[in-house]
């Protein structure tokens, strides 16, 4: 293990936490937590949760990106709480590996599944891969059809309709075919392409216009996408939303400590799959603020102007589709555009359709009870 990172270079602000590199928040420093393949055994979730309340402020966050943010965390709290996940097997004691393991399994995997072997794969041969931007992730997401689509990231393993394994450029409607032996060295040569061809400039796959290399030149289409319903019905247990995921220490240790639970899965859906579980969710995915993305707001972040989430919680039963409520115009809780956003700015909110955070409004200077009311609320 590398020695833990001092106070000064542990209060990193940025966009991307890691474990190693946490970002300051209002309520503290957010440490970010990935743990491989998704999975928290029952005991490792306790032992977060135990590791969250004694270093941080007993507030979790569950990302879009299916990881775990431990708030509230200081400078002085912090190595502390680095070298127990560490310990966990939760974050890995070189912070190079950790920035790169930035992977995303579509939470229904098995073990001897495409999915977990490339997975596997790729920790072996994290060393081969270039270093990318930051917020660049790999979807591994090799079920009978794709079901993280619509999941920010920016390369991408999928099935065809004949169920044919492929990789896939964000951006690119097809990929082309790899195989399970091959799948970690095509990916390895797309993301050096990536880097050698200025992608480092561009951020994201998906605005990086080059061409591709001649190896890997796309010729297969995804299959359409799975339902998270149908996702859902081959899970190996329940799924438990958490509105905004955001869960207390305490519920957190309470899920893992569930009769027949044994792991608890992460998703980018804000909720749990409770792994070997049979206890009825308090929050099914029909749930209306399951539909709800709204970041902490004010006062947990200082760039937010205005509070968030009670609005979105009175707000979230008057909505159909999409709702994001976003403290301001960075939009940290949701990527892609949804049917109502709201942008918090000066202590109002301006209000888009079928749009992001910090989109040119329809409404502007609107106050929350404004808001209701253009919904219907009495």
């Amino acid at each position: 293990m590398r020695d833990a990172p001092s106070a000064h270079s542990a209060a990193v602000r940025g966009c991307c936490p890691t474990a190693w590199s946490p970002m300051l928040a209002g309520d503290g420093m957010l440490v970010r937590v990935r743990p491989p393949l998704g999975r928290l055994t029952a005991m490792q979730a306790i032992a977060l949760s135990d590791a969250a309340r004694r270093h941080g402020n007993g507030q979790i966050d569950l990302t879009n990106r299916a990881a775990l943010q431990i708030r509230g965390v200081t400078e002085q709290s912090h190595p502390a709480l680095l070298e127990r996940l560490i310990a966990l097997g939760l974050t890995d004691p070189d912070p190079v590996h950790e920035a790169r393991r930035n992977f995303l399994l579509t939470p229904d995997w098995e073990p001897s599944d495409d999915t977990a072997r490339i997975a596997q794969d790729l920790l072996a041969r994290i060393d081969d891969f270039p270093e990318l931007p930051p917020k660049i992730g790999i979807a591994i997401d090799t079920g009978p059809a794709p079901s993280l689509t619509h999941v920010p990231a920016d390369f991408r393993f999928e099935r065809s309709e004949s169920g044919a394994l492929l990789l896939r450029a964000e951006g690119r409607p097809l990929g082309t075919s790899t195989s399970p032996g091959t799948a970690a060295q095509d990916l390895i040569v797309l993301a050096r392409w990536f880097i050698e061809t200025g992608g480092a400039s561009s951020g994201r796959m998906a605005r990086h216009k080059a061409p591709l290399p001649l190896p890997l030149l796309p010729e297969v289409a995804p299959a359409p996408s799975r339902s998270l319903q149908q996702l859902l019905a081959q899970a190996p247990g329940p799924f438990h939303g958490i509105p905004f995921g955001q869960l207390s220490t305490d519920s957190l240790a309470a899920l893992a400590g569930q009769q027949g639970v044994i792991a608890l899965r992460l998703s980018p859906w804000r909720g749990l799959i409770l792994e070997g579980g049979t206890a009825s969710p308090a929050h099914a995915p029909t749930d209306p603020l399951l539909r709800v993305d709204a970041c902490p707001g004010a006062p947990a972040c200082p760039q937010a102007s205005v509070p968030t989430r009670d609005l979105a919680a009175r707000l979230a039963p008057l909505v159909d589709g999409s709702l994001h409520i976003s403290g301001c115009a960075k939009g940290c809780a949701r990527a892609s555009p949804a049917d109502i956003v709201l942008t918090g700015r000066q202590g109002r909110f301006d209000l888009a359709r079928k749009a992001r955070a910090g989109s040119p409004p329809d409404r502007t200077d609107l106050t929350p009870r404004q808001i209701l009311a253009l919904f219907g609320s009495p």
